[in-house]
């Protein structure tokens, strides 16, 4: 069974905008997965829809069996526990510090201070951001700063981790870098979902592409190549 399902989705907005029209895709556990298209082609919707941030207008999300699409508000904590974030704009606490801001992801679910105490600094040594802790967000740069991000979204040990566009606000040099930390977290066995329009990393992975253009899945490929029409 896939980790992730969806079944004929579709999502309109009012005024009759098509988001997404009639998506069927899966995703299996350990998967590495690109989803690429321009702006405007329906991933952030898509990316919304699986965090139960909003519903379909049509059609079905399962998650690991469970039908999302009919979950009750109480139960949307429990779907983003097994879901991890990164966006590209950090949303980083400008008055905490890197230790401060991943703990505090733990802190919401009621973690114990001696059980954050020993998670967080696990976390920063994934990222390779163990000797920064005591740093503010505005003393990184924008490369540690998203690495601080992928700590805070593993925190909960998500079984997925979706990184949209998470190397827009970066140079090419911090780019490369994050890329290969999402694939060092794939190795360990978390699902990773990269939604991103950038064609050079992309091509550069050689991972599964699922290209969405119109709000339609027009192509799916294993080791694919994203090129422009």
């Amino acid at each position: 069974m896939p980790l992730i399902e969806f079944r004929n989705i579709s999502k309109n907005y009012p005024g009759q905008t098509v988001a997404l029209h009639n998506v069927t895709l899966n995703i299996d556990k350990g998967e590495f997965v690109s989803i690429v298209g321009q702006s405007g082609t329906g991933k952030t919707t898509l990316v919304k829809l699986l965090i139960a941030e909003e519903k379909p207008t049509e059609g079905r999300i399962l998650l690991g069996g469970w039908d999302i699409t009919t979950a009750k508000a109480r139960e949307v904590p429990v779907i983003r526990r097994q879901i991890g974030v990164v966006f590209q704009d950090f949303k980083l606490l400008p008055r905490r510090t890197v230790f401060e801001n991943v703990a505090f992801a733990l802190e919401v679910a009621g973690v114990t201070a001696e059980r954050i105490k020993e998670i967080v600094p696990q976390l920063l040594k994934i990222v390779g951001l163990e000797h920064k802790n005591d740093r503010f967000p505005k003393q990184l740069s924008g490369g540690e700063q998203q690495r601080v991000v992928i700590a805070r979204a593993l925190a909960h040990r998500p079984e997925i981790l979706v990184a949209d566009e998470p190397t827009g606000n970066l140079d090419s040099i911090n780019t490369k870098e994050i890329i290969e930390l999402l694939k060092k977290i794939n190795e360990f066995g978390t699902t990773v979902i990269l939604v991103t329009h950038n064609r050079e990393v992309v091509n550069e992975l050689k991972r599964r592409v699922v290209v969405l253009d119109g709000g339609r899945v027009v192509s799916d490929q294993a080791r694919g190549r994203y090129v422009l029409s």
